[in-house]
C-alpha cells in the first residue's frame, strides 16, 4: 500500500513546487485540520464551487446535506470533483509590495463522488461526522431517525489524487531592499474555539457535558470546561 499520492498532470504543483507535499499523512492531516472544504464541480458547462463540512475517514471524504441541493443533485451522479482546504496560517509582509505573501497550508483532492444509500452506512457516516468534529459527543445525543436520514442526501469520495501546499517562514526580499528602514515581519493569524455559550432554552439543571473538542487549525485538543450551577 502506497503512503503517498502519485504526481501526474492532474495534482502536480508547478508554481513553487518546492512546498509541496503528496505524502498521506500530510495531505490528510490538512484536511482534517480545515473542516469547511470548497468542493468543485461543472454542471451544463457551468463551473460551481460550494463551500460545505467535510469530514474523511481513511482515503474517503464525506459531505452532506438537503436531498434538493442542486450540488449534491449533481455530484451524486458519479461526476468528477474537486474538494479543496485551506488554511491561513499569517500575512507575511516584506519590504516591496511585490513580495508580500502568506503562510498557508492547502490541499487539492480529486476523485468522483458516489451516493450513499445504504441507510445503515449513511447512519454510521453521519455519526462518524458528530464523532469527528466533536469527539465522544455521539454517545451523548439523539440519533437520527429514519425521516432524517431520509431527506439527508450522503456523499462519498475516495480521494484519486491530491496534493498539498504549503508556506511556513519569514520574509523573502530582494538584497537591494535588506537595508531599507522598511519594517519586514509575519502576522499569526489563528482560528480558536471560544467558550461555548448555553442554549437559552435549555431544560433547568441540564449542564454543559465535559467534552474534547478539536481545535480547527492544528489538531490538538482542548477541554472545554464544565458549567457550573
Amino acid at each position: 500500500m502506497t503512503t503517498s499520492f502519485a504526481k501526474n498532470p492532474r495534482n502536480r504543483v508547478k508554481r513553487a513546487h518546492q512546498r509541496a507535499a503528496y505524502d498521506h499523512e500530510t495531505v490528510f492531516a490538512m484536511i482534517d485540520a480545515a473542516p469547511l472544504c470548497h468542493v468543485g464541480y461543472v454542471i451544463n458547462g457551468q463551473p460551481y464551487v460550494t463551500p460545505t463540512l467535510v469530514w474523511r475517514v481513511e482515503d474517503r471524504l464525506y459531505w452532506h446535506g438537503s436531498s434538493a441541493s442542486r450540488m449534491l443533485r449533481a455530484v451524486k451522479t458519479g461526476i468528477p470533483v474537486c474538494v479543496t482546504a485551506s488554511i491561513l496560517d499569517g500575512w507575511v509582509l516584506t519590504r516591496s509590495g511585490f513580495h508580500h505573501s502568506a503562510n498557508y497550508r492547502a490541499v487539492m483532492a480529486f476523485g468522483s463522488a458516489a451516493l450513499e444509500e445504504d441507510t445503515e452506512r449513511k447512519d454510521a457516516a453521519l455519526i462518524h461526522m458528530v464523532e469527528h468534529f466533536f469527539p465522544g459527543r455521539a454517545a451523548a445525543m439523539r440519533g437520527n431517525n429514519a425521516q432524517e436520514l431520509k431527506a439527508t442526501t450522503l456523499v462519498s469520495m475516495v480521494i484519486e489524487d491530491a496534493a498539498a501546499k504549503i508556506r511556513n517562514g519569514p520574509p523573502v526580499d530582494d538584497d537591494e531592499d535588506m537595508a531599507s528602514d522598511i519594517w519586514a515581519g509575519v502576522v499569526p493569524v489563528e482560528t480558536k474555539l471560544g467558550m461555548p455559550v448555553d442554549d437559552a432554552l435549555l431544560k433547568p439543571g441540564v449542564v454543559r457535558p465535559d467534552m474534547m473538542i478539536r481545535v480547527p487549525g492544528d489538531g490538538a485538543l482542548v477541554e472545554i470546561e464544565k458549567s457550573v450551577g
